[in-house]
């Protein structure tokens, strides 16, 4: 079958070579079409290539840090003392806050969370806006608030909810001024410690052994690196480190005898110091009025921060800070005198109402004594002609060689040295000579004397211990006691009259509040400094057992008015209780 071409319609007729120009044309605009997009996509593609990558990881790949936990802390016996606890933080982008939409974002947030607009913005600000990582804007979400955030999540782009630990002390004020506080990181702070790996938003110790121990306690951050979508929300983790918590550190306190003291000393202003002489072990150390560090761990309030003016200074630490020490000081006094050789430990002296312009405080003097019974009723005129004799070199040297008027070495951040007066010092500074009254004055710690009651206590220690001077920690160790202790090279002789001076204090003395049957035998010194205008400084210093010692107290009332023995022996006593219930004198068999 043949096949035949169809009939053509009238004005069909084609020209030979016309489809082909227009097959050409057409191919000609396809090829300069296609020609120039390949051209664009090339510039794109090879010249603004890497531009491109970097704006489409600035849009899709956010950083979220992972704030490390803190490490623990815990008394002798593994008891938490300062943990952690967990709350709801909110975190914005900086990166994804467009100009438009932000001051709406801004306004949503302040009004949920109940903050001013300007802190929200400044932690923002010292981030910068393009910031890559979450920053955060506040803590301690309530429930309610996280509620409302979630409810309103689409119009919050790049606001995320996220849950972090945050720094807990489970027994409020107690030893505030020994562990200390926490605070977010400022900007000073962390242009020091930026080359550390800390960051914005990261939270330090401000004081205490939070400050002490930073390092061992901060952890270090980890965090992950996620791809979100346009309306930031997650779409795939990328990579992820885990943060490390901080290590753990255990202390030489004692939960037990911290809390005692505490109760012991009451309302007070003043503070209590309970060390072990056998390697200077701190098992307590009170300091009132105080202040509860869980007040800074999200940003102290306008309530809390009033409270803390309303105290009398509360952040310092009065166990550590110098005042007078009054008649616990002729301890050192006793010491000066027999160890320089002018006076033989069974020395005897008359007393009298006053020497130098110094009374003594029954107005009488106690007629001719020894060093134990000038011990025992702490008399004025004895120790005043000791310091005399023996001058003021000499009652420096052993001030110095009981670590008076230099810093203890305790690890806390800061101490006071204390003072002890010179010759060269008064010249100095009033451009006056030493006369015999000055030694008098020191050699009843008063004056321009000073001293802690750390350094009271480590003061007790050498005389508890048989002669040496240890160096108050709180960090708990395996190193041995030898470490921590150096010896005074006392004579025998010496310490045995200033033990049983000190001895009879509590028999018979101004010390007889612990002369009680709840107490093993135990031995100690009270002191009354004079602070005018001001109601008086109240002292006492104990020590039990008195053949084997285990527990120094000292405890030191400021201008509580009242003499030493009858108002700081009871605190001292009821430390000791507590403590020797926990840990009973074995019976010798």
């Amino acid at each position: 079958m043949l096949l035949q071409s169809p009939p053509r319609r009238p004005g069909s007729e084609r020209v030979v070579g016309e489809g082909l120009r227009s097959f050409v044309f057409v191919g000609f605009v396809t090829v300069v079409l296609f020609g120039a997009l390949g051209s664009r996509l090339g510039v794109l593609q090879l010249v603004q290539g890497e531009r491109n990558r970097e704006l489409a990881n600035e849009n899709r790949i956010r950083l979220i840090p992972k704030r490390p936990e803190r490490g623990k802390i815990r008394d002798r016996k593994g008891r938490d003392l300062a943990t952690s606890d967990f709350t709801y933080s909110v975190f914005v982008w900086p990166l994804v806050q467009g100009d438009s939409q932000w001051p709406r974002t801004l306004k949503i947030l302040s009004n949920i969370l109940q903050i001013p607009e300007t802190e929200i913005q400044k932690p923002l600000e010292e981030a910068g806006e393009n910031s890559p990582s979450l920053v955060r804007i506040s803590q301690g979400l309530s429930f309610p608030q996280v509620v409302a955030l979630e409810e309103r999540s689409t119009e919050l782009v790049g606001v995320e909810i996220d849950k972090e630990a945050i720094r807990f002390y489970p027994h409020g004020e107690l030893a505030a001024q020994v562990l200390g506080y926490i605070g977010e990181i400022n900007a000073e702070e962390y242009a020091e410690k930026k080359d550390q790996g800390y960051r914005l938003g990261d939270v330090i110790g401000k004081s205490g052994l939070e400050s002490q121990y930073q390092e061992t306690l901060h952890g270090v951050w980890g965090g992950q690196q996620v791809e979100v979508d346009g309306a930031g929300g997650i779409v795939r983790v990328l990579g992820q480190k885990p943060p490390q918590a901080g290590d753990s550190i255990t202390l030489t306190l004692d939960l037990d005898v911290q809390k005692a003291a505490e109760q012991a000393l009451g309302n007070r202003p003043g503070a209590v110091v309970a060390l072990d002489p056998r390697d200077g072990s701190v098992r307590a150390m009170v300091s009132h009025p105080g202040f509860d560090p869980n007040w800074f761990v999200q940003g102290i309030s306008s309530a809390n921060w009033k409270t803390i003016q309303e105290r009398k200074f509360p952040l310092v630490n009065r166990a550590t800070r110098a005042f007078p020490p009054a008649s616990t000081f002729k301890v050192i006094t006793a010491v000066a005198g027999m160890e320089s050789g002018k006076y033989a430990p069974n020395a005897r002296l008359s007393t009298y109402a006053s020497i130098h312009g110094v009374g003594s405080w029954n107005g009488a003097g106690f007629g001719v004594i020894g060093f134990r019974q000038a011990l025992q009723w702490s008399s004025n005129t004895f120790f005043g002609q000791v310091a005399v004799k023996v001058g003021p070199d000499e009652m420096l040297k052993w001030s110095q060689r009981f670590g008076m008027g230099e810093k203890t070495g305790v690890d806390l951040p800061s101490e006071s040295a204390g003072f002890i007066p010179t010759p060269t010092w008064k010249r100095k500074v009033f451009e006056n000579d030493w006369y015999p009254a000055d030694s008098v004055m020191v050699s009843i710690g008063q004056g321009a004397v000073q001293a802690s009651p750390l350094q009271a206590a480590a003061m007790f220690a050498a005389i508890a211990n048989d002669g040496y001077r240890v160096k108050p920690h709180f960090l708990r160790t395996d190193a041995p006691a030898e470490s921590y202790r150096t010896s005074l090279d006392l004579k025998s002789s010496t310490l045995k009259t200033i033990q049983a001076g000190l001895r009879d204090v509590v028999t018979s003395g101004t010390g007889k509040a612990l002369n009680v049957p709840t107490l093993p035998p135990s031995a100690g010194k009270s002191g009354t400094g004079e602070d005018p205008p001001r109601p008086t400084h109240t002292w006492f210093g104990g020590y039990a057992p008195f053949d084997k010692p285990e527990l120094v107290v000292v405890a030191f009332g400021q201008n509580t008015g009242g003499g030493g023995g009858s108002t700081c022996g009871p605190i001292v006593r009821q430390v000791l209780e507590a403590y020797f219930k926990h840990n009973p004198v074995k019976k010798k068999t």
